[in-house]
């Protein structure tokens, strides 16, 4: 067999490979994720505060905010469930291994990073982000919301990292909220991102 057959067949079982593991994946997060609404809740969340924040009249614009703050009390208490949950998955099934390739751990161990401690770690900041303290004002409140929004677009990238691959999933946050994750990592709270991409491996 020569070089480019062998090549072939090595690319094609790398690839089988990783369509295996990913399929796992997206299935292990889904059986968890089934019992929550927290997509349904973020997607109210974002809206809620557009609105908010495009109302002119300041009384009207405070009852919009707080009219949030259940909404951002339930995400926080779904997401801080499920990552108690997750956090009985397996070390293997758990580990999020480097260039986007599954059980690439298996062979270089050590490698990638638990994902059982991002979400730890997101659940954590989500509480810290939707604090309502020092927020009486109407742009303290559009800060607070900024902070927010981005600490549930950085949770909802992780889920994507963990199912497919970094780059799947700041492709799809560019596509589906128009917004890098760079960007996305330098508008979360200090604590987050410090915490982030030291566990990340981006340090």
């Amino acid at each position: 067999m020569d070089h480019w057959s062998l090549g072939l067949l090595l690319l094609v079982g790398i690839w089988m490979v990783r369509g295996h593991f990913q399929r796992k994946r997206v299935a292990i997060l889904a059986g968890h994720l089934q019992h929550y609404e927290i997509e349904k809740l973020m997607e109210s969340l974002i809206n809620g505060y557009l609105r908010a924040a495009g109302e002119h009249d300041p009384e009207r614009q405070m009852q919009l905010w707080r009219r949030l703050e259940p909404v951002e009390a339930a995400l926080c208490s779904q997401f801080d469930r499920f990552a108690r949950e997750f956090a009985q998955v397996g070390e293997s099934d758990a580990r999020v291994s480097p260039w986007g390739v599954p059980g690439l751990d298996l062979l270089l161990p050590g490698q990638g990073f638990d994902v059982r401690r991002l979400f730890e770690l997101h659940a954590q900041e989500l509480r810290v982000a939707s604090t309502h303290a020092d927020t009486d004002t109407a742009a303290q409140r559009k800060a607070q919301a900024y902070t927010m929004t981005a600490e549930m677009l950085l949770m909802q990238h992780t889920c994507h990292w963990y199912c497919r691959s970094r780059a799947v999933a700041s492709a799809r946050m560019e596509i589906r909220h128009q917004t890098p994750w760079r960007q996305v990592v330098e508008h979360v709270g200090p604590v987050t991102r410090r915490a982030y991409l030291e566990l990340v491996g981006l340090a």
